[in-house]
């Protein structure tokens, strides 16, 4: 590895950099963890430039629903539009960086977006933030350009992300200090056929000398033909009645349909309205309670045949801040026929196949159980 830069000082010197490897793979996965700018989010887009918050370092991927860790991607992170960049990070003398971490990098994308839940990576993201002592909602909203109190721009982020993994849409990023002519190829090739996910390469340069450091990243697999392939991001449309069940009825089967109508039907007439989402493909409605200056969502559903019950946004709430109170609720939907939620996501967002409740067996105590959400929130 071989390589100079020269500084032109202000007194008119030049003061020359040389190109030297980082002391550890580590190294360059921690100036990863704290700089994101290394990715060099301009090169990858000139007129929006990528940003990113990291979500997790070492970010397990199971390998089934709700299974174990099977793998361990070196950095997950989000950018502006909710795309989820995954890192893996080698050095160009480390012999796997062609043939092993491509193939690993594919396994980490393929499971990622069928096993990987938006809630967990929430979950992550508290967990990151947490360990800095950074507000999670703060970190998101100077991220999108929002305030923390902005509850919809979050939300509707949130939801970018479900999107996005819901049809492959992610960034896989292969990055060293020198990016090898083969794994660059294999790089272009992939960035070429994939439709949705952007795979590319960053090359950061390490320059040091006379108590000086630069880092000089580069960004590789950004061919032509890989442009004209990227469809880019599509303006989110925004949804309503006729349009959802439009596109719900050409997803799923009639029953999960009339579910779907019935579960509409209910939130008009109980609640204070209903939302209507944005999406670029994937649509959702949910019922909204204001009550005591608090907005209540206590479930959404989904175009892709699943209903979110919202456990995360009540958890914030009277009375649902109680642990206790959510428990109950957590009891009572597991009583329904066909509902099983595990009871350590009583802040988070399960999900329920409309398939369950498309039985009226289910349907009908589903919806005695957000009567009673309802009444408990009225009532305190």
């Amino acid at each position: 590895m071989t390589g100079r830069i020269y500084l032109l000082q202000n007194n008119g010197t030049l003061q020359s950099l040389d190109q030297q490897a980082y002391e550890s793979e580590a190294l360059l996965q921690r100036l990863l963890a704290e700089h994101p700018d290394l990715l060099a989010g301009e090169q990858m887009n000139q007129e929006a430039p990528r940003r990113w918050i990291l979500v997790a370092r070492e970010a397990g991927v199971p390998g089934e629903l709700d299974g174990a860790t099977r793998w361990s991607v070196d950095h997950l992170f989000l950018d502006q539009d909710g795309i989820p960049t995954l890192v893996e990070v080698k050095r160009s003398s480390d012999a796997r960086i062609r043939r092993e971490v491509v193939g690993q990098m594919l396994d980490y994308a393929a499971n990622a977006v069928v096993y990987w839940p938006v809630e967990s990576i929430r979950a992550r993201l508290d967990v990151t933030c947490g360990a800095a002592r950074e507000d999670p909602a703060q970190v998101v909203a100077d991220l999108i350009g929002a305030t923390p109190e902005d509850t919809a721009a979050l939300d509707d982020f949130w939801r970018r992300v479900a999107d996005n993994l819901h049809i492959g849409r992610v960034r896989l990023v292969f990055v060293a200090d020198e990016i090898p002519p083969g794994l660059r190829r294999v790089v272009e090739f992939l960035n070429e056929q994939m439709a949705q996910a952007e795979v590319l390469a960053v090359e950061i340069n390490q320059f040091v000398g006379e108590g000086l450091k630069t880092l000089v990243p580069r960004v590789m697999g950004q061919t032509a033909e890989a442009e004209q392939a990227k469809k880019g991001p599509r303006p989110l449309r925004q949804w309503n009645e006729p349009m959802f069940f439009d596109e719900l009825s050409s997803r799923v089967a009639p029953e999960e349909v009339r579910a779907a109508r019935e579960l509409f039907a209910w939130a008009a007439r109980s609640a204070t309205r209903v939302f209507w989402g944005r999406g670029e493909r994937d649509a959702s409605f949910a019922p909204v309670l204001t009550h005591n200056g608090f907005k209540y969502q206590p479930f959404a559903v989904y175009t892709y045949g699943r209903l979110e019950v919202h456990f995360q946004y009540l958890a914030d709430r009277p009375p649902f801040d109680s642990e206790l109170k959510r428990r109950e609720l957590l009891d009572r939907l597991n009583a329904i026929p066909g509902v099983s939620i595990p009871a350590d996501v009583i802040t988070r967002r399960p999900s329920i196949p409309l398939s369950v409740l498309a039985d009226p067996a289910a349907l009908e105590p589903f919806l005695r159980t957000f009567d009673w959400v309802l009444d408990e929130i009225r009532a305190s």
